[in-house]
């Protein structure tokens, strides 16, 4: 919470996120955005410090296609980051409010593996106390992303981005609506608890 009793809003993720208009998108939120283009999970592990040092109120985190799309990595290298990543987070910044969005559509020839690391995804995120939005319905016509959405089947236009906010914003809400972490958790817990 900052001076003036405003929360932050992060948004960290890849050029989906870095090209998001979050101010003009949520007036009334103060947002922070920390999205990169081509920025990969790895990518966004590597610089969770600066995530860290701006202490949040809200993280929403949106990261991976790239991993399928310019790495041609597995679903399962993505699971494991992301859940990486949400774990060092909600460790580091034990009342930060964690909104994880699931990998948004885009070309058909992505969907199995996208939809096999959200599946993944889904299921865990009530382990690190978090909330998850499946964007997926709201921006996908069948296989892909909807071409009302975009003109190069991967990034959002403006009718994309409000689409994906008419999402989000409820999300918001319902993440807000968490009671705080009473402590840390380390993957070591989470492991222990998966069983």
């Amino acid at each position: 919470m900052t001076d003036d009793g405003s929360e932050l809003v992060l948004f960290l993720g890849d050029s989906i996120t870095a090209q998001g208009p979050w101010e003009e998108l949520l007036p009334g939120e103060r947002t922070r955005n920390l999205g990169i283009d081509g920025d990969t999970s790895a990518g966004v592990l590597e610089r969770l410090d600066e995530v860290v040092e701006a202490s949040p109120d809200v993280i929403v985190l949106l990261i991976g296609t790239n991993d399928f799309g310019n790495h041609r990595k597995s679903a399962e290298h993505v699971v494991r980051n992301v859940e990486t990543i949400l774990v060092t987070l909600r460790r580091e910044l034990p009342g930060v409010r964690l909104l994880l969005v699931s990998i948004l559509p885009r070309q058909a020839e992505y969907a199995t593996k996208i939809e096999e690391a959200n599946r993944h995804l889904r299921q865990f995120v009530a382990t690190c106390h978090a909330q998850y939005l499946d964007a997926w319905p709201a921006l996908a016509d069948g296989d892909h992303l909807d071409d009302r959405f975009t003109e190069d089947g991967l990034h959002l236009t403006a009718d994309g981005y409000r689409a994906y906010v008419d999402e989000l914003v409820p999300a918001l809400e319902r993440v807000r609506g968490l009671p705080p972490m009473s402590r840390p958790i380390s993957l070591a817990d989470l492991r222990e608890a998966q069983g």
